[in-house]
């Protein structure tokens, strides 16, 4: 049986989408892709915000995550920690052998940029890394603010993870002064996964420049090498970029202004819904997501027998908990290519099967 996804990532890809990526393969160090790459960044520029190049790794967001840390740290990394996947880039960060400070907050709670500001007062910090809307709890850090604090530290590289927050609302790359902008395709791009796409800005080359182990895989120089021949260091998912292409074109057509209202307008009414049936937000509600909604399972319910019924009846599934919040929350996804309709039948199916979902045994 075939389910729609309704988790925060992989997200629910549409035909045409996948229709896009059975194209005829071409080499990747043709012309022909080439002017495929090239046309890319333009629409891609304009996504970021930037007028940086934009870069094309296939890879998860994470390779990028790491090599980022391996091309940019030379004294410490202070690592902004509030959920799962930034707790995760501390002990990435110790892995390849960096000094790393942690920046810890109660998941749910927002990165503060007063604490950061303190911290970054040591001097002990070259760079930052930051996870804008942190998937596991639903939270969404007040990027501005965050930056406007970097900007007081010229020292310090930002790199910054907008996975599950990327065109979901705009994310003005030069304008905050972010160093090094990531995002993969499985979440709000609505692609399958594989790809990730990054943007990296001048000062963060230099000092990627300087770096003696960044590797090759990752190496941001080699990136920016291939890319001025309109390439990629190594062979490339071209599929994947041809679905990419398709989606730049369908994200042109409805407009970046209402795209965006579109996301906040589904986010508000699937958060209603979760109020109207007795649940309530997991983080504080000015810093949820606008991606999808993390409620905390006020109710007790059964989280995997409510998933079974929407599964086995109604096609469609949504997430029972990331980690420490298992059976504690659940989560929903509205980003990608949904819609007032496909929310309504979300919603139609939920209510359905909340009448057919025990209260969890102790």
């Amino acid at each position: 049986m075939t389910y729609k996804l309704f988790i925060p990532g992989p997200i629910a890809v549409s035909e045409k989408t996948l229709r896009a990526m059975a194209q005829p393969m071409i080499g990747h160090r043709s012309t022909d892709f080439v002017a495929l790459y090239r046309a890319l960044q333009p629409e891609l520029q304009a996504l970021f915000y930037t007028q940086d190049p934009v870069y094309l790794s296939t890879s998860s967001a994470w390779g990028v995550m790491e090599g980022a840390i391996r091309n940019v740290v030379r004294k410490k990394v202070l690592n902004c920690m509030n959920g799962a996947f930034s707790d995760k880039w501390f002990d990435v960060a110790q892995r390849c052998g960096k000094q790393a400070g942690a920046l810890k907050f109660d998941w749910g709670q927002p990165v503060d940029p007063a604490a950061l500001r303190r911290e970054l007062a040591t001097g002990a910090y070259d760079a930052v890394t930051l996870i804008h809307n942190e998937t596991s709890t639903g939270t969404m850090s007040d990027l501005p603010a965050i930056m406007a604090v970097l900007r007081e530290f010229p020292d310090v590289i930002s790199i910054v993870d907008t996975v599950s927050s990327f065109s979901v609302l705009p994310i003005k790359k030069d304008e905050l002064g972010i160093d090094i902008l990531l995002t993969g395709s499985q979440k709000a791009l609505a692609l399958p996964p594989g790809l990730a796409i990054f943007s990296v800005s001048k000062r963060a080359l230099d000092r990627a420049a300087q770096a003696a182990d960044r590797g090759y895989y990752f190496d941001l120089v080699e990136f920016q090498k291939n890319h001025e021949n309109g390439m990629t260091p190594s062979t490339p998912v071209i599929p994947l970029i041809y679905a990419l292409q398709s989606k730049l074109a369908d994200i042109k057509a409805e407009g970046l202004e209402a795209r965006y209202a579109r996301h906040r307008r589904l986010n508000a009414t699937v958060r209603a819904w979760g109020y109207a049936n007795g649940f309530k937000l997991f983080p504080a509600e000015a810093y949820g997501s606008l991606a999808l909604n993390c409620f905390a399972n006020t109710r007790n319910l059964d989280l995997g027998v409510l998933n079974k019924v929407l599964k086995a009846k109604h096609g469609l599934v949504i997430d029972g908990g990331y980690g420490k919040l298992k059976g504690k929350t659940f989560r929903i996804s509205n980003m990608g290519d949904e819609t007032d309709g496909t929310i309504a039948e979300l919603i139609a199916a939920l209510d359905s099967a909340l009448k057919e979902t025990p209260v969890a045994s102790a």
